[in-house]
């Protein structure tokens, strides 16, 4: 219900006990705060404070190893992604919000689907918000593959991702990853 009261155009009163049903029930749902996310963003029936007030809350709400924290990614993927861009929070608030969601995310089960994406999006980011070092780390992580949405947005993600990923290398000023020699 929660997905359908957009498309029904629920107003906030209506929407909210969904939710807080929703919440009750499983207070962890990632796919349930997307959608909630959905709800709160400016395109629907919100705003950019509603829903980075819920993304920040959803932050805080996320039990270590979940990826729910992510949801915040993706509030910040909203700003971005319109004509007339929002600036991205760049407190020092937002950058620790961000390494608590890169924190969260190392103990994320390394086979669940939605790490991969979510890492790229945490590198984008980092990235923007010039913490070039945790950057670097994520991309580490990600390995080569660029197939992520932020990388695809320019048409080229292969030369969207490398510029990226040069870029955190680079003003990371990290000595390169140790090559391990063979010994036998």
């Amino acid at each position: 219900m929660v997905t359908a009261a957009r498309g029904a155009q629920y107003g906030r009163a209506e929407f909210r006990p969904l939710w807080d049903g929703l919440a009750a029930r499983a207070p962890h749902h990632y796919e349930g705060h997307w959608q909630a996310l959905q709800y709160w963003c400016a395109k629907w029936f919100g705003s950019d404070r509603l829903m980075m007030r819920f993304a920040r809350q959803a932050v805080r709400k996320a039990p270590q190893g979940s990826p729910l924290a992510g949801v915040y990614l993706h509030a910040l993927n909203e700003l971005t992604d319109r004509p007339a861009a929002s600036p991205l929070p760049a407190t020092h608030a937002a950058k620790n919000r961000l390494e608590r969601i890169a924190a969260s995310f190392d103990e994320v089960d390394p086979d669940d689907e939605r790490l991969p994406v979510l890492r790229h999006l945490l590198a984008h980011y980092m990235l923007k918000s010039r913490m070039y070092g945790p950057a670097l780390k994520q991309f580490r992580l990600i390995g080569p593959w660029c197939g992520a949405e932020p990388w695809r947005e320019d048409g080229d993600p292969v030369t969207a991702f490398e510029t990226a990923r040069g870029t955190a290398v680079r003003l990371s000023r990290a000595p390169p990853p140790r090559r391990s020699t063979p010994t036998g």
